[in-house]
């Protein structure tokens, strides 16, 4: 039996895209505001960390899955999805924060976007010399 690595971290990362749309209807209802962000800055940052993890995840998620699915080591896939992960996590902390600390933030992005860097370096070298 074959066992997908991407499929776990698509699984943990699908929850945690639960979470944040759970967070964001309840301050919308909290907020009163079914549309928008009603100008309430909680409620604003909600839905921007919210709207930044599904623009990053899928991506993230493909590339890896097409690296996997090409022959890349399973200690690297592994390590691709964790960063994913803890990168998409420390992000939507980081901008949940109406106090925040850049760094989470910043930090957060840093490891999607090698994240998708490497992914598609590995896929680029599976097709071009394995």
């Amino acid at each position: 039996m074959h066992i997908s690595i991407t499929a776990f971290y698509a699984a943990l990362l699908g929850l945690f895209f639960v979470r944040l749309s759970t967070r964001t209807i309840q301050l919308r209802r909290k907020a009163k505001t079914a549309l928008g962000d009603g100008d309430n800055t909680e409620l604003k940052r909600a839905i921007r960390a919210h709207a930044n993890f599904s623009e990053y995840v899928p991506i993230g998620l493909l590339l890896i899955a097409m690296s996997e699915n090409l022959g890349t080591h399973p200690l690297l896939v592994n390590a691709l999805g964790f960063f994913l992960l803890c990168g998409r996590s420390l992000h939507a902390y980081g901008l949940s924060q109406v106090k925040e600390d850049y760094r989470f933030r910043i930090f957060g992005m840093r490891m999607t976007l090698n994240v998708i860097i490497f992914s598609a370096l590995a896929i680029l070298w599976m097709l071009i010399f394995a």
